[in-house]
Order: C-alpha cells, then structure tokens, then sequence
C-alpha cells in the first residue's frame, strides 16, 4: 500500500515478479477491495499467472508518509505493514518487502521481528555500483544517526555477511568511511571504531573515503546513518541529472543524435550501470526476518528489482550468514580474551 504511487505501481511489479519466479508465493498486504480491483486491471498483462500463487492478507489501516512512528507502531496496529511483518514472524513469509514510510517501517519491523542475538539497531544497507563492474555494499545508509563504535562494528559484521555472495569472497574487505585514509583522521567514534574494526577478524582494510565506493576499493563500507543517507541521497541525485544530461545532448543537434546513435549499446550500457532503479531495494539487515525497503518513488521497473533482492535474500541464507558471522567473531574474540589472559597469568608467575 505504500510509496509514492501505491497499488498501480506495487501490484504491477509483483506480477512481473511472479512471472519470473514461478516457485514463489506471494501474500499482497493491504485493503483487500482496493488490492482485488488493482489485480483485475492487469489481468491481461499477465493472464498466465496462477492466481492461487496470489494471496491478499487484509489490512483495515495503512501508515501513511507522514506518520510519526508513534503512531504505526502504537496506533494503528492493524496496519498492512505490522500484518506483513507477522507473517514473517509466524513464518507464512519468508521475506516482507515495503515502499513506505522509512521510520515507521524500521520501528515496527524492529518491534514485531526482534533483532539478532548480537545485534543492537538493525541497520539499511544497499548495493551501489562501482567502476570495476560489481558493487559496493554500503551501511547505514539512515535507519541509524548516532551510532557508537560498537554499533559501526556490528554494521561491518552485518555487510560482510550481506556481500560475501555477491563478492564471491569468503571474507570480503571492509573499509570505514571517513575524511581521509590517514589513522589519525575523523571523530572520536570513527577512530575508536576503527580500533575495533582492527582488533576483530573481519577483513578491515582502513579508513576510505566517499570516492572509494565508487572505484570499488573495498567491498562493504561503513558510516552512520546521517552520513550514508546524505550519501545516498546525493547518489540518487546524480543519477538523476546524468540521465537528464544524456537526453538534453542527444536532442540538442543533428551531429550529437547521429554520434548517440552509433554508440548506442555503449551509452544503454552506461544508463543501465547508472540507472538507480536497477540498485532499489536495501536490506534493513539485523533483524530475525528478511525486511527489504524500496524507494517511495518507486517505479514498477525499479519495485520488482527490490521484490528480486528479498528472495535473493532468502534464497542465499542472508540471515543464517549474518548469524554464522556474529558467532564465529564471537568466539574469536572470546579466545583472543583467554589468550590474552593466559598470558597476563603467565608473565605474572613468572615474576
């Protein structure tokens, strides 16, 4: 029910999405009459779908975009989004996908799923692309604005987790974005982090900065939530203006038409690496349930590749990986603890 455009952009999306994946179930959230009427429009768009593989789950309220998070959460508790949120969590879903109000999605979500054992705040984390041909995996990028040490480090654990099928690296590489390389660079936080980050077993790299996102420096990158949603947001940006640029240029002269039209399939390739659309969907990760947020402004192109991210999600076993990692530097650092024990004992006996 949510985003910017709601049903005839969400309802669109999830058809072609189950036009794809024909193993998939999915449970449409919402007003039930509004949602019926909004799948018999696209019938003929999609008349080999099964509708038994459609299910809507009804929901009396909606969290609008300008609601508090006071008010999805402890008012309106009958909301499509706290619905679809029990649903993971009774397992009849395996992963929830919204288009709507950010903080409200981030407070329910939270509320109902609970987080991971060893994780203090979930954190939103995407994918953006870098000029090396793969992605950047980047975190938080806004559910988060004052962070401590602990909480970048439980970030980094959570990007390693979400980028080591997409990297095809056992332990991809992390870096903490900063205002320069050098160690002694950034606020207190931001240095003790790094010490953390340093001291764990993850494969920390350093401090990189805003440009190393986007020449694939590193695999996962990782700020506080102000910083990655200013981040994000001027990245959006960007993607808007070059697309606009392209489009003014080809209409500008005969000549400019003529050269677009012979670097055609470099130039769709170029907007294709560029659209951002191909990038929506970011995992709100650290919660005991796949949650996937779309872009309000959302089209049917760019929602169906959010619904994709969520079953890629579950598909490659986000949750349990992002466990598993917590577990192994938990013991990790518990037997680093006991070494360094062992040997304050031993110096001691010693003298």
């Amino acid at each position: 029910m949510g985003g910017d455009v709601g049903l005839p952009v969400t309802i669109p999306a999830t058809l072609a999405f189950a036009q794809q994946f024909p193993a998939t179930v999915l449970h449409l959230v919402g007003r039930q009459d509004e949602i019926a009427r909004e799948l018999e429009k696209h019938h003929h768009r999609f008349p080999s779908i099964d509708r038994d593989r459609l299910e809507i789950l009804h929901a009396s309220e909606v969290v609008t975009m300008e609601d508090s998070v006071e008010i999805a959460l402890r008012r309106k508790k009958d909301s499509s989004m706290r619905v679809a949120a029990q649903a993971v969590k009774e397992g009849r879903a395996q992963a929830f996908v919204s288009a709507g109000n950010t903080g409200a999605l981030m407070a329910i979500s939270r509320y109902v799923l609970k987080t991971l054992d060893g994780i203090d705040r979930p954190a939103i984390a995407a994918a953006l692309p870098n000029q090396k041909g793969g992605t950047t995996t980047v975190l938080d990028l806004g559910a988060n604005v004052d962070c401590s040490p602990e909480h970048l480090l439980q970030f980094a654990i959570m990007g390693t987790a979400l980028a080591q099928r997409g990297h095809g690296a056992e332990l991809p590489s992390v870096g903490l974005l900063n205002i320069g390389e050098e160690v002694i660079k950034g606020n207190d936080i931001v240095k003790q982090a790094a010490d953390l980050l340093r001291a764990s077993s993850l494969n920390f790299v350093g401090n990189v900065e805003g440009n190393d996102i986007f020449k694939g420096t590193v695999d996962v990158v990782v700020c506080d939530g102000f910083v990655g949603n200013v981040l994000l947001k001027s990245v959006e940006g960007l993607s808007h203006m070059l697309g606009s640029m392209i489009r003014e240029e080809f209409h500008r002269n005969f000549l400019t038409m003529l050269a677009g039209l012979l670097a055609r399939p470099v130039l769709n390739r170029f907007r294709r690496r560029v659209d951002n659309r191909r990038h929506n969907g970011a995992a709100l990760l650290g919660l005991k349930g796949v949650v996937f947020k779309s872009h309000g402004s959302a089209d049917e192109y760019a929602f169906k590749y959010a619904l994709e991210r969520a079953h890629d999600a579950v598909t490659t076993g986000l949750l349990e990986r992002i466990s598993e990692t917590i577990t192994g530097l938990t013991k990790s650092h518990a037997h680093e603890q006991a070494q360094a024990r062992e040997t304050v004992l031993t110096s001691v006996t010693q003298k």
